[in-house]
C-alpha cells in the first residue's frame, strides 16, 4: 500500500493571469502558498486484475477505458498502471467548489501515487507537469497552471507564466515574519458552492476577446509588491494590495461575486478585516481575509454565522507518507 499527502493552496494575487489565454499575450505571474489542508491517494495491490476505484462513488472495471472518474483514468495512462489494483482519495475539506485547487491537487497526489507504485522517483516539476497536462491538454479544462505547481511543490511562491513554461521563484519569509503573515490570514466559508468552469469560461472568452486583459495585467502588477510587503511582514500593505486584486478580479467574469458575497466582504471589513477575496475562480467556496490579530475576534463575532476553516502556511508539497511495499510481489 502507498500513501500520499497533497497540500491544497489559497492564492493571493494575480490569480487568472496563469491561463493560457492571457500569458500567450504577456507574462503571467501568481503569488501563492500551499496550505495545511490535504487530500490523499492510497494504492493498493490487488490480487486478481480488476481495478477497484473509490471516492465519492464507488466503481469496479476491467479496464483503464472503462473508468468514469477521469482524472483517475487519465493518471493511470500517464504511469502505465493497467490493472490489479485499488484506488482510493480522500480529502480535508469537501473538494466540490471550495476553490482551494483540490482538483489539482488530487490530479497530483493520484500521479505521485502512481509513480511509487510503479517504482519509478519523479521529480515536483514533473508532477506538475504531468497534472496540466492531464486537466488541461487532455480533459480541456478552462484552469490554470498553478494549482498543479502548488500542490507539487508547497510552500509560498511566485510562480510565471509564458508560452516557454512555468518558473517557480520560491518566497522565503523569515519564521517571525511568516507567523505574523500566516496568523493574519482566515478562511471563510461563504456557504456557496460554484462550478469553476462556467466562471473561467467566461473570463478566457473575454480575455480572448481582449476585453479583459489591460485588468489582468493591473492584478499581475500587484505581485511583485505583495511579496515585498510579505517579506518585509507589512501586513497593512498586504491588505492594501490584496484588496485591489479583488475589485479587478470582480470586473473578469459576471460570477465571480454575488450580492451574499459582497456583503460577508463588507462585514468583515466593517469588523476590522483589512482586506479579502474569494478563492479559485469565484462565485462560492472560501473567502480569505487578511485580519490583524488585535481585530480579529471582532471578525469572528461578526462572521459567526459562518464557519471558519483555521489554517497555516504548509511548506512541503506532495509527498509519500506510507510505503509497505516490501512485502509486495511488485
Amino acid at each position: 500500500m502507498i500513501v500520499v499527502k497533497t497540500p491544497l493552496r489559497v492564492s493571493f494575487v494575480g490569480g487568472g493571469s496563469d491561463l493560457a489565454d492571457y500569458y500567450r499575450h504577456s507574462p503571467g505571474k501568481v503569488v501563492c502558498s500551499a496550505i495545511d489542508k490535504f487530500v490523499y491517494a492510497i494504492v493498493k495491490e490487488r490480487f486478481d486484475d480488476m481495478i477497484y476505484i473509490n471516492y465519492s462513488k464507488k466503481e469496479c472495471v476491467e479496464s483503464v477505458d472503462q473508468i468514469r472518474h477521469d482524472l483517475v483514468r487519465e493518471a493511470m495512462r500517464i504511469t502505465g498502471v493497467e490493472k490489479g489494483i485499488e484506488i482510493t482519495t480522500l480529502a480535508d475539506i469537501p473538494s466540490t467548489g471550495s476553490g482551494l485547487g483540490s482538483s489539482s491537487s488530487i490530479t497530483v497526489a493520484l500521479l505521485h501515487a502512481l509513480y511509487t507504485y510503479n517504482h519509478e522517483l519523479v521529480t515536483a516539476e514533473q508532477l506538475a507537469m504531468d497534472a496540466c497536462r492531464i486537466e488541461i491538454e487532455i480533459l480541456k479544462k478552462p484552469i490554470g497552471r498553478q494549482d498543479q505547481y502548488a500542490a507539487a511543490y508547497g510552500g509560498v511562491n511566485q510562480f510565471e507564466f509564458s508560452t516557454k513554461g512555468t518558473s517557480r521563484v520560491p518566497v522565503i519569509l523569515e519564521n517571525k515574519v511568516k507567523r505574523r503573515f500566516s496568523s493574519s490570514l482566515l478562511l471563510y466559508y461563504t456557504g456557496l458552492a460554484r462550478s469553476a468552469d462556467d466562471i473561467l469560461s467566461e473570463q478566457k472568452a473575454n480575455m480572448e476577446a481582449g476585453d479583459k486583459l489591460t485588468m489582468m495585467q493591473k492584478m499581475v502588477s500587484l505581485v511583485d509588491p505583495f511579496t515585498r510587503a510579505m517579506e518585509s511582514g507589512d501586513i497593512e500593505r498586504c491588505g492594501q494590495l490584496l484588496d485591489e486584486n479583488w475589485h479587478l478580479k470582480r470586473t473578469m467574469a459576471s460570477g465571480i461575486s454575488n450580492p451574499a458575497i459582497d456583503s460577508m466582504y463588507a462585514t468583515a471589513k466593517n469588523a476590522g478585516a483589512l482586506a479579502g477575496k474569494i478563492t479559485g475562480a469565484g462565485g462560492g467556496g472560501f473567502l480569505l481575509l487578511v485580519v490583524p490579530r488585535e481585530k480579529q475576534n471582532q471578525v469572528f463575532q461578526a462572521l459567526s454565522g459562518y464557519r471558519e476553516l483555521p489554517f497555516m502556511i504548509e511548506e512541503s508539497g506532495s509527498k509519500v507518507i506510507f510505503d509497505d511495499r516490501s512485502y509486495s510481489s511488485k
